[in-house]
């Protein structure tokens, strides 16, 4: 029986080791026991039965031509966050990319009110997900004795590494280390890094990291934070919360999505001072602290990789029906 050939486009690749790398190549993987998949960064006019793109503007040439030559065919958008948070509200080629798709799907819930009414009713929400991790053992675990605070993100804009920088002087260096982990996209940015490294002693900038050892290093951590002015569904949280590490987060509609309304650890997008008073509650007390885990661990379930899996692979069972294949 011939399987179904869909392209999955991809701007991030490999190399760049993104939240939008790690959900195509999890997909591929979800998928390639039924389709033929290949991943992209740009579409190679391979004739496939079905597209999936990350990113309004940068995948809209791919989604564009795919849709002119090979009319009819069906195609998903998957929405990150500068797509729902900018994108769509001032660009032409990712407002025409959310015309063309036949399926949107949005990586948290509070996403879809970003979107018209019309385009709403062929979108749908699909949580990413992460394998569970095991605590290290007690006598493991670096730097102990001390909370162990991590912002995982590459240095860039979006990202506002410079408010975690600044939060840093403000916590105490006999309570906490605070680690640091991504690549210099920005090298102004890398600079402040560097120089705040020199200064502070409990500071440590480790750079870019392979995946794997980046999930080592959040799994030994005590909390996470995130820093960013837009999220469109943040992996790094959910690696988190499947990790058993709380979250301080940017109070932005894409970390409400993933956290809940609820959820006790926001904190204004810039504001280093509040942050850094609330890692510091968070190092005095427990409480608190186990508040935010309490809270972590009840969303941990939206994040399973079964269920994602199976979200994934009916909607382009859906996507495919009466189709015929190329």
């Amino acid at each position: 029986m011939n399987k179904a050939h869909v392209s999955i486009i991809s701007p991030a690749t490999a190399k760049a080791n993104n939240g939008n790398w790690q959900t195509a190549n999890r997909w591929a993987n979800f998928l390639s026991m039924d389709y033929l998949i290949d991943i992209q960064q740009r579409w190679n006019g391979n004739r496939c039965d079905a597209m999936i793109a990350l990113h309004a503007r940068r995948s809209a040439a791919s989604l564009a031509d795919f849709h002119s030559r090979l009319p009819g065919r069906p195609s998903v958008l998957v929405l990150t966050g500068t797509d729902l948070y900018r994108d769509i509200h001032c660009d032409d080629d990712a407002r025409r990319s959310l015309q063309l798709a036949s399926r949107l799907v949005l990586l948290q819930e509070a996403g879809l009110q970003e979107l018209d009414a019309p385009l709403r009713a062929k979108a749908c929400v699909i949580y990413q997900s992460a394998p569970a991790t095991v605590p290290p053992a007690e006598n493991a675990a670096p730097d102990a004795g001390l909370m162990r605070v991590i912002m995982i993100g590459h240095l860039r804009d979006e990202k506002d590494p410079l408010t975690y920088l600044r939060a840093v002087p403000l916590v105490d260096p006999a309570r906490t280390r605070m680690l640091h982990i991504g690549g210099a996209l920005d090298p102004e940015l890398a600079e402040h890094a560097q120089a705040a490294q020199r200064s502070l002693a409990h500071y440590r900038w480790l750079g870019g990291l392979p995946h794997e050892a980046t999930r080592r290093e959040l799994a030994q951590s005590d909390l996470l934070v995130l820093t960013s002015r837009m999220e469109g569904g943040a992996n790094v949280i959910i690696e988190a919360v499947t990790s058993g590490v709380p979250v301080l987060a940017t109070d932005i509609p894409g970390n409400r999505g993933m956290l809940g309304a609820d959820y006790a650890g926001y904190f204004p997008v810039g504001k280093h001072d509040v942050l850094a008073a609330m890692i510091t509650r968070c190092a005095g007390d427990p409480l608190y602290l186990g508040r935010l885990k309490e809270q972590c661990a009840r969303r941990a379930p939206l994040f399973s990789p079964g269920q994602e899996q199976a979200s994934v692979r009916r909607l382009v069972q859906d996507l495919l029906a009466n189709q015929p294949l190329s």
